[in-house]
């Protein structure tokens, strides 16, 4: 299950400059987020769903990845960033 096309536009839409960004990192981290969410979620009911799992990791990699892009090219929007979207670091 992905997201929906109306939440993809929510997200882009706060987290883009405008809404056609859909490429900046932070609105692909926030994206990411919404989809680790969501399979976090499905992972709780289906707890031996192990592809969904190893995605999960994946997400999980590539959203670690694009945070440590923004923390070394720009701190103050990274640190925005984890604040507005409640991870821990």
């Amino acid at each position: 299950m992905s997201l929906t096309v109306d939440r993809k536009r929510e997200i882009v839409g706060r987290f883009g400059k405008d809404e056609s960004d859909t490429g900046s990192a932070d609105v692909q981290v926030a994206l990411l987020s919404a989809r680790i969410q969501q399979l976090t979620d499905h992972l709780r009911e289906h707890t031996k769903d192990h592809h969904s799992r190893r995605g999960l990791l994946m997400l999980v990699g590539q959203r670690r990845r694009l945070l440590n892009y923004l923390r070394r090219n720009d701190l103050d929007r990274y640190r925005e960033l984890i604040q507005e979207l409640g991870l821990r670091r």
